[in-house]
C-alpha cells in the first residue's frame, strides 16, 4: 500500500530514520569490544581514575582490537549506504551488512593493521616532536598533516573496499591518491563528519541511532560523486580517442583515394600520349 502527501512523506521519513537506526545497531553490536574500551577510556579520563599505567594499556587494547572489530564492521556499514546512495534502498539491511562483512573482512583487518600501525607511529612522533623536541616542531606539524591525510584516507578507504574488486595493495594505493589528487572533495567529507561528531556530542544518544550511519552515508556520496566525475573524465578521453582515431582512418582513406585517382590520371594520360604518336609503316 502506497501513501501520498503527508502521509506518504512521513512513512517515508519513519522508514529511513528505522533503517538508519537499525545499521548503526548492527556497526555497535560488531564494534562491541572496541567500543566498550573507548566508553572505559572516557571515563577514566572524564573522572580522573587510573594512572598513566592504565591508560597506556587501555591504548594498547584499542589499537589492537580496532583491526579486528571496527574496521570490518565500518566496511560492511559502507556496503549498505552503499547501495543506498546508488537507489538500491529496497535491500536488506541485515542480509547486505553481514553479507559485506563475510565479503570485505580480510581486507578491512588488513587495512585496519596498517593504519593503526601508521596512527601509532605518527601519534609517537607528533607528540615527541612537539613536545620534547623544540626545535623540531615543523617534523612535528608535517607529521600531523600527514596524520590528518591518512585519517582521511580511510572514507576513502572504505568507499574502494565496497565498490570495486581490487587487491589489497590496490586498495591502499588508490585511497591515498584520491585523497591526495581530490582533496577538496575529501576535506569535506571531512568536516561534513566533524560537524556530525560535534552535534553528536551535544547529544550522546544520537552516536547509538544514527551518526556513525550518517558520516558513512556523507562519506560515500562524496566517493561516488568523485567516481561518476571520474567516469565521465574517462568516458569524455576515450570518445575523443575514438572521434581522433576515425579522424585518422577517414584522412588516410581519403588520401589512398586520392593516390588511386591520380595513379588512375596518369595511366589515362600513358594511353592517350601512346594514341598520339605517329605508326611506323
Amino acid at each position: 500500500m502506497e501513501f501520498k502527501g503527508a502521509m506518504g512523506g512521513l512513512y517515508r521519513l519513519t522508514e529511513w530514520i528505522s533503517r538508519i537506526a537499525f545499521s548503526n545497531i548492527l556497526w555497535a553490536l560488531c564494534s562491541i569490544p572496541f567500543l566498550f574500551m573507548a566508553v572505559m577510556k572516557m571515563i577514566m579520563l572524564g573522572s580522573g581514575a587510573g594512572g598513566p599505567n592504565e591508560q597506556i594499556t587501555l591504548n594498547w587494547t584499542l589499537g589492537i582490537l580496532a583491526p579486528f572489530t571496527v574496521f570490518p564492521a565500518t566496511a560492511a556499514l559502507f556496503t549498505v549506504v552503499r547501495k543506498w546512495v546508488m537507489g538500491n534502498t529496497d535491500v536488506s539491511t541485515f542480509r547486505t551488512f553481514f553479507q559485506g562483512y563475510k565479503e570485505n573482512y580480510f581486507k578491512s583487518m588488513l587495512g585496519g593493521l596498517i593504519y593503526t600501525v601508521l596512527f601509532v607511529v605518527m601519534y609517537v612522533d607528533v607528540t615527541v616532536y612537539m613536545t620534547q623536541m623544540a626545535n623540531f616542531k615543523i617534523v612535528g606539524i608535517l607529521m600531523l598533516v600527514l596524520m590528518i591525510i591518512l585519517f582521511v584516507s580511510m572514507f576513502n578507504f572504505f568507499s574502494i573496499v565496497v565498490h570495486y574488486q581490487m587487491t589489497f595493495k590496490e586498495v591502499v594505493t588508490n585511497s591515498v591518491l584520491l585523497t591526495i589528487a581530490r582533496p577538496i572533495r575529501v576535506f569535506s567529507t571531512l568536516i561534513g563528519a566533524a560537524v556530525l561528531v560535534y552535534i553528536g556530542l551535544r547529544y550522546p544518544v544520537l552516536y547509538a541511532i544514527c551518526i556513525p550511519t550518517l558520516i558513512a552515508m556523507f562519506a560515500f556520496f562524496n566517493f561516488y560523486a568523485t567516481y561518476n566525475k571520474l567516469q565521465l573524465q574517462v568516458e569524455k578521453k576515450k570518445q575523443e580517442e575514438l572521434e581522433a582515431q576515425e579522424a585518422a582512418e577517414r584522412e588516410a582513406a581519403e588520401r589512398l583515394m586520392n593516390d588511386d585517382d591520380e595513379d588512375d590520371d596518369e595511366d589515362m594520360d600513358d594511353v592517350n600520349d601512346a594514341d598520339k604518336e605517329p605508326k611506323r609503316i
